[in-house]
């Protein structure tokens, strides 16, 4: 087998007898995946390299904790890239930037940035075409929360109830 100069498999070899995409280089195979990366994770452990997987979630927040910015747009979630992708970029970016400031300065999220929350979803309303998925979910989450409330409003009178018979009984008795 001749030798790959890179890593990646997909890497073409300019040897006559190679093939494209082939497997990984048998030095690859000779030494576990968990002494060359240092880590030992379940499927580095596969002998495979390009099994390694990172949670663009957790990379999100690594960066922006340890925070070079062009780090942190790279592992930008889903969610960010498809607000940022519609008519409301702007709204959704001086939402984001509000949030940030209350969460760094220890001040209240939803006092803080009301108007900037409240200028994002009337974009949103006039963006529904795009924004539907969206405003479907979250209509969804606060008819749940309206249930929930109401379930719990409805065992607090049953509650009651039950107390002002046992009481009336008592009282009776």
């Amino acid at each position: 087998m001749g030798t790959i100069s890179s890593t990646d498999p997909k890497t073409k070899n300019t040897e006559p007898n190679s093939q494209i995409n082939q497997a990984p280089s048998e030095k690859l195979r000779d030494s576990s995946p968990s002494e060359e990366l240092g880590d030992s994770s379940p499927s580095e452990k596969l002998g495979d390299s390009s099994t390694v997987w990172q949670d663009p979630v957790e990379e999100s927040d690594q960066s922006k904790e340890g925070g070079d910015a062009e780090g942190e747009e790279e592992g930008e979630c889903g969610f960010c890239l498809f607000m940022k992708g519609g008519g409301c970029k702007d709204s959704f970016i001086a939402w984001e930037d509000c949030v940030e400031e209350a969460e760094k300065k220890g001040e209240d999220i939803v006092t803080k940035c009301m108007e900037v929350t409240s200028m994002l979803k009337k974009c949103m309303d006039e963006h529904s075409d795009y924004y539907q998925p969206i405003l479907a979910a979250e209509k969804a989450a606060e008819a749940e929360v309206k249930k929930e409330l109401e379930a719990e409003k409805n065992k607090e009178k049953e509650e009651i109830s039950e107390e002002e018979v046992a009481a009336m009984k008592q009282a009776q008795g």
